[in-house]
């Protein structure tokens, strides 16, 4: 019973935030949701393409239920999953998230939670269904906070879906985070010791 119950509730997570990563794209363009947004080169739609990439081998490969469309040899991981191509259409990848959603959709309900897969690049590469669940719905989790900030740097928008978004109050948002400014800058002697080259809108507008 405790199976069924953990099984039924990582499962409507993982969807759930799933959802809250691909809507961070929604009504931002072309570029904004592929440019480097930090100095590592995070992006948006590369966030969309490395979990679609992993969760098809992490809820699919490893249990022996190959992705339909072949996935690059994870020997070969040179980071191009996080980004994307020119060729490559939003469309596209965020049908490849879906597929690779349904994929994995399907493995959790047909694979009990002790099932047994293998993960040959991890260190102790036997695993269970319970592991990788937990483990994806990690990583997507992660990743969704990192679009989460990604976003609000681009057009202010929080929130992890459309429903409950809030109106964004600038004067609010202005006065709330001098308060925390305030607060850092007596923490350290009353001396600004801020980076000046980071702003509360760090990211630069498309050209």
């Amino acid at each position: 019973m405790i199976d069924d119950f953990a099984k039924d509730y990582l499962h409507r997570q993982l969807k759930v935030t799933r959802e809250a990563l691909v809507w961070k794209l929604d009504g931002l363009s072309e570029y904004d949701i592929r440019r480097p947004l930090t100095v590592t080169g995070t992006n948006l739609l590369g966030l969309v393409k490395h979990m679609a990439t992993w969760e098809a081998r992490y809820l699919g490969e490893i249990f022996a239920r190959p992705f339909p469309v072949p996935l690059p040899r994870w020997q070969d991981a040179d980071g191009s999953d996080l980004w994307v191509t020119p060729d490559e259409t939003r469309e596209q990848v965020i049908g490849f998230y879906q597929r690779a959603g349904d994929h994995a959709d399907a493995t959790i309900r047909d694979l009990p939670l002790d099932a047994l897969g293998h993960v040959p690049w991890w260190p102790s590469p036997e695993v269970r269904l319970f592991n990788m669940m937990v483990h994806v719905l990690q990583d997507t989790t992660r990743h969704a906070g990192h679009a989460d900030i990604l976003r609000e740097q681009l057009d202010g928008r929080t929130g992890v879906m459309a429903e409950y978004e809030e109106p964004i109050d600038t004067a609010a948002r202005a006065t709330h985070r001098a308060k925390i400014e305030r607060a850092a800058q007596a923490a350290t002697g009353g001396t600004d010791q801020s980076d000046p080259s980071v702003t509360p809108n760090a990211v630069e507008t498309a050209p």
